[in-house]
């Protein structure tokens, strides 16, 4: 096999890409970015325009002067003539002018191309925010999707850099038209070495760009397990379990081997890269000097003067290392474009359940309530169905409790009611209408929910409690009152801060609460908002029997004419329900009352007796 067949044999990435053809095709991707950087700063995008256009043309000004000052100078040596050396200073003068104005326009464009990309990344990182917000729960329950959203974010900074090279490659193009415009005079055939100089380099960069990009896309997942391993290697969150466990050494042990794998990969690139790199650079470099030998012979000869010889050589080496730079720089921005393509594959994910979709007005109040008809609902790439053949009705003003053991399908019931999922079989009516049929956003605003895992925000204890109804964050009267509904007021007032005090031991001067204390604060969220429906998912789980009978007592007395679904697995808290719901396999198994449920001998009284023994 030939150098040049071993050098250019066909390389794919794990999506089967091809090589420089991918990299002009990814150039589609600039228009639509550079509309987002317009649409970021259409000041500083103009102002980055006009600095960079003023600047291209300086290169060949300057040059030319220098070659006015040499043959000035050459001048007055043959002339003998010392006498009269106003026109040299003056030419020394305006050049140093140049240099000055070349110099502040360098450092205007950096302060631009700076403030301009900090702007961009901050647009583009709302924009991933608040497009992700749109996308449907089970889409972030998907590793594929998790690699795209990884990737993407990485774009909202990464690509900061390709505002500064775009700009950069529009004025090197314009400063080489005025370079090559002076070589053309004096002889064409240097653009022709000009050309031999720089093109091998441009296709070595374009090949190892395009391999560099494909192991850095296959190996997004061992990245992203990179980054969760170096994070629970040092995090207050894991600290106890790696101490008690003595974990350090396994999480160590395993990132070390991961790594050292994507650095031998790495490894092996980067070293082709230089090796041909330096031996297509030589080419350039002979390429250079045989056009500088025909200059300097045309000198010699007296074709041109020294003035002219030293003007075509700073242009022609000027060129070569400004064509050089658009070349490599070409590669580097389709290299920026390929990667550009993640970010927009993101934001062109569409939600099955789309927020912006108008559709009815909830009822207020709600009359009839909610209809389960024949559910059923199984996660993606998992063949088990979660719930199945599920079917009854949760009357307005109702209090249902949901039981059964861990893995029924109790978290899957209350994500489907309040839309978060889509039923794959039959649907779910409220007040008789589909509930695909109702305005989502209106809808979620009537369904208050506390998950079980619900978050620990690192904020204050106003917006931890906010959370529950951001748009009310600035009611201080209606914060306090959700405070003191949930008993979270007691444990408020011991904060040096109050509602002002930092959650979380993330930020200075924060406090880390109890599993208790959080579950409070997390309660409270669910009585910021007005909602109909109420869903409380195993919120009392961190507390002891007693304080969980005395919020579920609150609970019962400040939702009175409203509709609750509670979940928990104390059996003395949720004989306080309407109605028992119980759960066996994603299938409903029995449905009643406390002692209905007890008359009839089945599963939740064998379930209720059980528990029952643990307290005599």
């Amino acid at each position: 096999m030939s150098i040049f067949n071993t050098f250019f044999r066909p390389v794919k990435s794990q999506e089967d890409q091809p090589l420089v053809k991918d990299q002009f095709r990814a150039l589609k991707n600039l228009p639509p970015f550079f509309r987002m950087v317009w649409e970021t700063s259409r000041g500083l995008t103009f102002a980055s325009i006009i600095l960079r256009l003023t600047r291209s043309a300086l290169p060949v000004v300057m040059l030319y002067m220098g070659k006015l000052i040499i043959d000035q100078v050459v001048w007055h040596i043959n002339n003998k003539n010392t006498d009269d050396l106003t026109p040299l200073y003056w030419l020394i003068a305006i050049e140093m002018g140049l240099v000055v104005t070349a110099e502040f326009l360098s450092r205007a464009i950096i302060l631009v191309d700076s403030l301009l990309g900090d702007q961009f990344s901050n647009a583009s990182s709302v924009q991933l925010i608040k497009h992700a917000a749109t996308l449907d729960l089970w889409q972030f329950e998907d590793p594929t999707f998790y690699d795209k959203l990884e990737r993407a974010r990485r774009q909202t900074v990464g690509r900061v850099m390709l505002i500064s090279q775009v700009m950069s490659q529009f004025q090197d193009m314009i400063t080489i038209v005025f370079l090559a415009a002076g070589l053309v005079a004096f002889n064409p055939w240097l653009l022709l070495l000009l050309v031999v100089a720089v093109i091998p380099a441009f296709v070595g960069e374009s090949y190892f760009n395009e391999r560099s990009y494909s192991l850095s896309r296959s190996w997004t997942p061992e990245r992203r397990e990179l980054d969760y391993l170096r994070y629970i290697g040092a995090s207050d969150e894991t600290a106890k379990e790696i101490k008690i466990f003595d974990l350090s050494d396994f999480i160590a042990d395993r990132f070390k081997r991961l790594s050292d794998r994507y650095y031998d990969s790495n490894k092996k690139l980067t070293i082709q890269r230089a090796l041909w790199g330096s031996l297509l650079s030589f080419l350039g470099t002979v390429a250079y000097y045989s056009a500088y030998v025909f200059i300097v012979l045309q000198a010699v000869g007296g074709f041109i003067t020294i003035g002219s010889l030293t003007f075509l050589a700073g242009s022609f080496n000027q060129m070569r290392n400004i064509l050089q730079g658009v070349m490599s720089r070409f590669s580097q921005i389709a290299e920026g474009a390929l990667y550009l393509q993640d970010l927009f594959d993101f934001l062109a994910i569409k939600p099955n359940i789309p927020a912006d979709k108008k559709g009815l007005p909830v009822p207020k109040p709600i009359q009839k309530g909610f209809t389960f008809e024949n559910v059923g609902f199984k996660y993606l790439n998992n063949e088990r169905w979660a719930i199945r053949y599920l079917s009854f009705h949760l009357q307005a003003g109702e209090k249902l409790a949901l039981v059964g053991e861990n893995g029924a399908g109790k978290t899957t019931l209350v994500k489907l009611l309040a839309r978060l999922y889509e039923p794959v079989e039959g649907r779910i009516m409220l007040d008789g209408i589909d509930i695909r049929e109702y305005d989502l956003t209106e809808l979620r605003k009537e369904i208050g929910v506390i998950f079980q895992d619900y978050v620990k925000f690192q904020m204050n204890v106003s917006e931890n409690i906010a959370v529950g109804r951001i748009d009310a964050r600035n009611d201080a009267p209606r914060i306090e009152t959700s405070a003191r509904k949930s008993l979270a007021d007691s444990v408020i007032a011991k904060f040096p801060d109050k509602y002002g005090q930092m959650l979380g031991k993330r930020f200075s001067k924060g406090v880390e609460l109890s599993g208790g204390e959080w579950q409070k604060i997390a309660l409270a969220r669910a009585y910021m908002g007005d909602a109909q429906l109420l869903i409380l998912d195993e919120p009392t789980s961190a507390l002891d029997a007693r304080a969980e009978n005395e919020v579920f007592i609150r609970f019962a007395e400040l939702i009175e004419g409203r509709t609750a679904v509670l979940i928990s697995h104390r059996f003395s808290t949720v004989r306080m329900a309407d109605r028992i719901l119980l759960l066996e396999n994603g299938e409903m198994k029995e449905i009643g009352s406390h002692e209905e449920l007890l008359a009839l001998g089945g599963k939740y009284a064998e379930l209720f007796n059980l528990q029952a023994k643990g307290y005599v």
